[in-house]
C-alpha cells in the first residue's frame, strides 16, 4: 500500500511539474517555438540545445515545452467538457427513466457503435486542422461513455432510501440530483477524469502524428513526433523525447487514477485487503 501511494505521489508531482512547465513556457523555454537557426539544423543534444534541433533549426526542447501546453489543454479541457455533457445527460436519463430513458439512450447506443477514430478524422477534416477541430472532435466522441457511467450509478443511487426520503419531502428533481446524487458519484467522476485525460492526449497525438491534428507553426508532442518519423533513422532523438514525454504522462495519469479509484473508493480497497 505504501509503495503504491508513492507512486501516485511521485505521478501527482511529475503532472504538476508538466503543468506548470506548460503555463510558464514564455518563460521558462529558451527559444521561442518558431525560433530558427539555420546554422544548427538537425544538430544533436548539446549545451545550447539540450534536445537537438529539429529540420528547421528550432530548438527541440522549446517546442517540446509549447507542446505541451497544447496537448495537456486538449487532453484536460476536452475531457472536462465531455464529463459535463454525459454527467448531465447520463443523469437525467437515469433519474427520469421511462421512454426517455430508453429515447435517449438509444442516441447513445447510436453514437457510441460509431468508430472513434474514423468519427474524429471526419469531424476533424470537416472542421480543419487546429485546435478547435481537435478539441471538437474528441469532445463529441468521448461523452458516451461518461453517460453510460453515470447512468448506471444514478440509476441504483436513486433506489437509496435517503433518496426517496427527499422525494417523499416533496425535493425537486433537480435539487435531488444536485445535492443528494451527484455528490455520491463526484469520486467516480473524479477518478474517470484520471483516465479520459491520457486517453484524450494519445487521440490527439495520433491525430497529430498522422497528419490531421495541430497545424504549423504550432506544435503538439504529436506534431514533434511526426517530424521526428521521417527522420528516425539518422537523428533519432527527434521523435525519442517526444514519444518519452507522451510515454511518461499517460503513465502518471494511470498511476494517479489508481490512486484515487483506491482512496475514493472503498469497495477497492476492500478488494485488495
Amino acid at each position: 500500500m505504501w509503495q503504491y501511494s508513492l507512486t501516485s505521489k511521485l505521478s501527482a508531482g511529475f503532472l504538476l511539474m508538466v503543468s506548470a512547465i506548460a503555463v510558464l513556457a514564455p518563460w521558462v523555454a529558451p527559444y521561442s517555438y518558431e525560433t530558427q537557426d539555420t546554422l544548427q539544423t538537425l544538430a544533436f543534444p548539446s549545451l545550447d540545445h539540450w534536445m537537438g534541433t529539429d529540420r528547421l533549426g528550432r530548438d527541440l526542447l522549446s517546442r517540446m515545452i509549447y507542446g505541451a501546453r497544447v496537448s495537456l489543454f486538449i487532453g484536460v479541457f476536452t475531457t472536462l467538457f465531455a464529463l459535463l455533457v454525459g454527467t448531465v445527460y447520463g443523469a437525467i436519463s437515469a433519474y427520469v427513466g421511462g421512454r426517455t430513458d430508453n429515447l435517449m439512450m438509444r442516441l447513445v447506443d447510436v453514437v457510441f457503435a460509431l468508430p472513434d477514430l474514423l468519427m474524429i478524422i471526419l469531424i476533424t477534416v470537416l472542421m480543419g486542422r487546429g485546435v478547435a477541430g481537435v478539441f471538437v472532435a474528441l469532445s463529441l466522441v468521448s461523452w458516451v461513455t461518461v453517460a453510460r457511467l453515470v447512468r448506471g450509478e444514478v440509476l441504483r443511487i436513486k433506489e437509496y432510501p435517503y433518496v426517496q426520503a427527499a422525494r417523499a419531502l416533496g425535493a425537486s428533481p433537480t435539487r435531488i440530483l444536485v445535492r443528494e446524487i451527484l455528490p455520491n458519484i463526484l469520486g467516480i467522476l473524479i477518478v474517470t477524469l484520471s483516465f479520459r485525460i491520457p486517453m484524450a492526449i494519445l487521440a490527439e497525438s495520433t491525430l497529430s502524428f498522422i497528419g490531421l491534428g495541430i497545424a504549423p507553426p504550432f506544435s503538439s508532442w504529436g506534431t514533434l513526433a511526426n517530424d521526428g518519423w521521417t527522420a528516425i533513422k539518422f537523428y533519432p532523438h527527434l521523435i525519442l523525447f517526444p514519444s518519452l514525454a507522451i510515454f511518461l504522462t499517460i503513465l502518471s495519469f494511470n498511476f494517479l487514477g489508481d490512486g484515487l479509484r483506491e482512496v475514493l473508493d472503498p469497495r477497492s480497497s476492500k478488494r485488495r485487503l
